[in-house]
């Protein structure tokens, strides 16, 4: 008796996968052929230069990543001179372990390839961000949406002067909405998120108010994996540190002071001591002071509440750091890019008959706006347009943010509450 074989045979990639994937490969190498030619051309990548020479002075020519030779190099690239008193002077002041997550890049001696690498990664975290801020704040737009907001998370002005000068904001906050997301009761993660708080405890001028927040929930709901996690993995990245380099301590100890102490950065008080020449107390202090309490008191609100008020808080940390006299870069601001989200989602929801048309004018208009400054600090010789360009997005988000603060606080909707508001 002879017995058929029934089984459907097994096809580990079908013709239409292959074509995907084909198609994928092929845009990949486009965009990456785009970022080389842009590298190649266009004056920039400081940031990542100056990681990049630490990494590949250490690991090539076995020379102090902190030296002030790579810092001059930096210079040149930034300015095509050494840099003045009052400029920023480009010296490391990164952990020797995040130095050496720049190793792999070291071995390319080719910079613009680093760049071009660099821009193709940033891009793709930019797609991820986009994405998980739209699952943080609780929308599920439609298709079209989503597209017009990812070319608008990888067009806007910020992440564009981002790609250029190779800063590495767009994958802080990656990591940012990561810590999140580990934290959500349903995906809750609390050593990932600890491993991931490591990575961001160093450049105070984006994380400074984040981590604040991030520690304060992880206390307050005794998250000790949270805490276990980052510990442990700070203690595991000092030790390889040491072992590679035993001598990098002091002399990142002595630039993440000199970095602290100067002064020739902008920061709000540049704008506010304009304002108020002669006021008895700083005005910038007022501005930390009360940025502070305020973030304090939301914070203390949030950490029994639901996953879109703590990340409501959060998006706020971010906009209320530069506010705290951090130095401010406006190659920074795309960490800002989920709070946009956010404030986007709510005008979908509140005007639901003319959601897409509110939406896209808000998106035109935000790109008009900041591309015109980038422009006008090109052409005009006045500081005013170079100063809105850096304290109008953290101030603007922040205002945006406690517009719709009753929204994100506010217990989530149900289903069944938003079926007469479907459009």
């Amino acid at each position: 008796m002879a017995f058929q074989d029934i089984r459907k045979p097994r096809q580990f990639l079908t013709p239409a996968d292959m074509g995907f994937i084909l198609i994928m490969i092929l845009l990949i190498a486009a965009l990456f052929a785009l970022n080389l030619y842009l590298a190649r051309t266009l004056k920039g990548g400081e940031w990542l230069f100056l990681r990049w020479s630490a990494a590949r002075a250490f690991l090539v020519d076995g020379a102090d990543p902190y030296s002030s030779t790579i810092a001059q190099r930096v210079q040149i690239l930034a300015y095509g001179r050494e840099a003045y008193l009052n400029e920023y002077p480009f010296a490391l002041n990164d952990p020797f372990y995040i130095v050496l997550l720049y190793i792999p890049l070291a071995l390319f001696s080719d910079f613009p390839v680093v760049h071009a690498l660099w821009m193709l990664c940033s891009q793709a975290a930019l797609v991820g961000i986009v994405l998980l801020a739209l699952d943080l704040s609780g929308w599920e737009p439609p298709g079209w949406m989503t597209v017009l907001l990812i070319g608008f998370g990888l067009l806007s002005s910020f992440s564009v002067a981002s790609f250029l000068s190779a800063s590495p904001a767009i994958f802080f906050t990656l990591i940012f909405l990561g810590i999140l997301t580990s934290l959500r009761a349903r995906f809750a993660s609390d050593e990932f998120a600890g491993i991931l708080l490591c990575l961001i405890a160093y450049q105070w001028e984006i994380s400074a108010l984040f981590f604040f927040v991030v520690l304060v929930f992880a206390i307050a709901n005794r998250r000790w994996g949270v805490i276990s996690g980052f510990v442990m993995t700070l203690i595991i990245l000092g030790i390889v540190s040491f072992l590679v380099n035993s001598s990098w301590a002091v002399p990142y100890i002595r630039a993440a002071l000199f970095d602290w102490s100067r002064k020739a950065d902008y920061t709000f008080a540049t704008t506010l001591s304009y304002i108020f020449p002669s006021a008895a107390i700083p005005a910038d202090r007022w501005l930390a002071a009360i940025a502070g309490a305020i973030l304090l008191l939301e914070t203390i609100r949030s950490v029994y509440s639901h996953d879109r008020h703590f990340a409501w808080v959060a998006f706020l940390a971010l906009a209320l750091n530069p506010m705290l006299g951090f130095a401010i870069f406006p190659t920074n601001h795309v960490v800002l890019l989920p709070a946009l989200i956010m404030i986007i989602a709510l005008i979908w929801e509140r005007w639901t008959n003319r959601r897409a048309l509110i939406s896209v004018a808000a998106l035109f208009l935000i790109v008009l706006m900041f591309y015109g400054l980038r422009y006008q600090t090109l052409n005009a010789p006045e500081r005013l347009y170079s100063d809105a360009l850096r304290i109008l997005p953290p101030v603007l988000a922040t205002i945006g943010l406690y517009w719709m603060r009753w929204w994100a606080i506010g217990a989530p909707r149900l289903w069944a509450d938003q079926f007469g508001t479907r459009a």
